[in-house]
């Protein structure tokens, strides 16, 4: 019994650990989103495109490199990137048509 509390105690420190990188994860994204409202208000502003095909392709690269280096799968950073961006995107459209990023969501 002994090794099994063992196994449980040590899971559930694997598990908070998890737990508070996911809360790190979901503030670094908050606050990125808080940067490309700005971005997307600029773009509005200026009549720049919603969507940025050349710096896209730079990022993904971008992401791509420092996930090899952390001996991360690049192709899931590269989806996750993806992810990311296309809900920029959205968000950008919101704003450039409304003003808000609230018509986003």
């Amino acid at each position: 019994m002994a090794h099994d509390d063992t196994g449980i105690a040590e899971l559930t420190a694997l598990r908070q650990s998890i737990d508070n990188i996911d809360a790190a994860l979901v503030h670094l994204l908050a606050e990125r989103f808080k940067f490309t409202q700005q971005v997307g208000e600029l773009k509005a502003r200026t009549g720049l495109a919603a969507s940025d095909p050349a710096r896209e392709k730079v990022q993904i690269a971008r992401l791509r490199a420092l996930a090899e280096e952390s001996h991360l799968d690049p192709d899931l950073a590269e989806k996750f990137l993806n992810f990311i961006v296309a809900e920029v995107i959205h968000h950008h459209i919101a704003i450039a048509s409304t003003g808000s990023v609230d018509a986003a969501n």
